[in-house]
């Protein structure tokens, strides 16, 4: 198959579905971008280094499908963008047969997930997992069974293997985020609006700088551009559960911001990480 239009792949993130994808589909069907959702759903607790190898897999079986082989685009959400990553930066960071033009990730655990730090915590993950529990979390849930949760905490193996490779030059990463501007507790709830993060210097803390479940402090990564969402304000006051984690891949002012920029490569995002 040949294109016009750059390809995309939809990585989902942890305990979610390809489904989450339903409001961005429609707009790459009438923008005619091609797209495969990489569905991992059926790995369950499987290491993201094993499901980054799959991914690979299902990108190299993709192209000798269709005959495609210039360079892609990839969309993911929060773990699967360390999945990406873990891909693009580990796997085939010395060899770099993997033409990817556009890495973009919404709410991404980049430096590792504070969150699932947390769910260890022996002082706050009992209080944590309870208040997220049916919610973000399934009920009677044990975070030291979830090989994922162990892996993007800050100082897991996977993560300590992402930071030793570092970004690629190649590659245009995107970091789409949301910010509680209006310090509304209906962003997310649990929270009373606020994320939790890590501060070196003062511990665990709470901030409105993140989307209930990531704060930016995890997202961040050297030379890549962001954007932190809403641009208006007031759109926290119409919607502010749409900002929240969970629904940020069906929130319609990501989905705005995601086809800008695989419309055009030349969109500039609202600002860039120090290098």
């Amino acid at each position: 198959m040949r294109t016009e239009q750059t390809p995309v792949v939809l990585v989902h993130g942890w305990k979610s579905h390809p489904g989450i994808w339903n409001q961005l589909t429609p707009r790459l069907e009438s923008a005619s971008i091609p797209y495969r959702n990489f569905d991992h759903t059926a790995m369950g607790n499987a290491p993201p280094a094993e499901i980054a190898r799959a991914m690979q897999a299902f990108i190299r079986t993709t192209r000798e499908e269709t005959g495609y082989f210039g360079p892609i685009d990839i969309v993911s959400h929060s773990v699967g963008t360390c999945i990406a990553r873990y891909m693009l930066e580990v796997i085939d960071g010395a060899n770099r047969e993997e033409r990817v033009r556009h890495l973009i990730g919404i709410a991404p655990p980049n430096n590792g997930s504070a969150l699932a730090e947390l769910f260890n915590d022996p002082v706050y993950g009992p209080q944590i997992l309870n208040q997220l529990a049916g919610v973000f979390v399934p009920r009677r849930y044990n975070p030291a069974e979830d090989v994922i949760a162990q892996e993007v905490r800050p100082e897991s193996r996977t993560m300590a293997v992402l930071r030793s490779a570092g970004v690629r030059r190649d590659i245009a990463y995107r970091i789409i985020l949301t910010a509680n501007r209006t310090a509304t507790p209906d962003l997310f709830p649990c929270f009373d609006g606020k994320t939790w993060e890590r501060s070196p210097d003062l511990g665990w803390q709470t901030t409105y700088a993140g989307d209930g479940i990531v704060p930016h402090t995890d997202s961040y990564l050297p030379g890549a551009g962001f954007d932190i969402l809403p641009a208006d304000p007031a759109a926290l006051g119409r919607n502010p559960d749409q900002y929240g984690h969970i629904r940020l891949p069906r929130n319609a002012e990501v989905v705005d911001r995601v086809m800008a920029y695989l419309c055009d490569p030349a969109t500039t995002p609202g600002g860039f990480c120090p290098l």
